[in-house]
């Protein structure tokens, strides 16, 4: 079995900021809290003694940034692999837009559907089907390639939620959304097959942090 580690990017906004909807098109670098979330990471998957033979993120420089930091707790010398799938989606006419004009704008209820069911709300430029189909192709390529080995994806919250969907039953099992510094695990059989093992655990940073 192939264990896949799927982790949040840690956080985009510092306290006092104005937080916004970031998707594919806006590429922020991680905060101090955010920093702090993707060391506690590495040091939280040190003590389980995962060790990564590999590391995958999007192109977005928090997802790469936050990978570099848990790869430095683990004592992995490896850099991480860029994924043009893992790049966070587009919110069309809410990118970077003000959370609280984007709820405006499509009413509670959407949110809640997005995050709680996979529903994208109208004017998003997303096609589930075909980010479920990209995880199904990336856990039969790692499984070829990393055979009993642990690998690490770091991505964002609205492509990490559609790797659940490419694993059988886990969709139902789990909630949706996956916090930032957060992670979830998943076993990937020889043949590419993906079992859900835990979601949306996130490893308390250094007290001080």
């Amino acid at each position: 079995m192939t264990r896949l580690v799927i982790a949040r990017h840690g956080n985009t906004f510092a306290p006092g900021d104005i937080v916004t909807r970031v998707g594919g098109r806006t590429d922020l670098p991680l905060v101090a809290s955010g920093r702090a979330q993707g060391e506690a990471l590495g040091r939280h998957f040190a003590a389980l003694g995962i060790s990564f033979a590999a590391a995958f993120c999007s192109p977005l420089a928090r997802t790469r940034q936050s990978a570099e930091l848990i790869l430095a707790q683990t004592g992995n010398d490896i850099e991480p692999a860029s994924e043009a799938f893992l790049t966070e989606i587009d919110y069309g006419p809410d990118e970077n837009r003000p959370e609280d004009e984007v709820r405006a704008r499509l009413g509670e209820a959407a949110l809640l559907a997005w995050d709680g069911a996979g529903e994208v709300p109208e004017g998003w430029l997303v096609d589930p089907p075909a980010l479920v189909a990209a995880w199904a192709a990336f856990f039969a390529r790692i499984a070829a390639g990393y055979p009993d080995a642990d690998v690490l994806v770091v991505t964002s919250n609205g492509i990490a939620r559609f790797a659940l969907a490419a694993c059988a039953g886990a969709a139902a099992a789990a909630p949706l959304k996956l916090r930032t510094g957060a992670y979830g695990e998943i076993q990937v059989s020889p043949g590419g097959g993906a079992r859900l093992v835990n979601w949306d655990i996130r490893p308390a940073p250094a007290p001080g942090a």
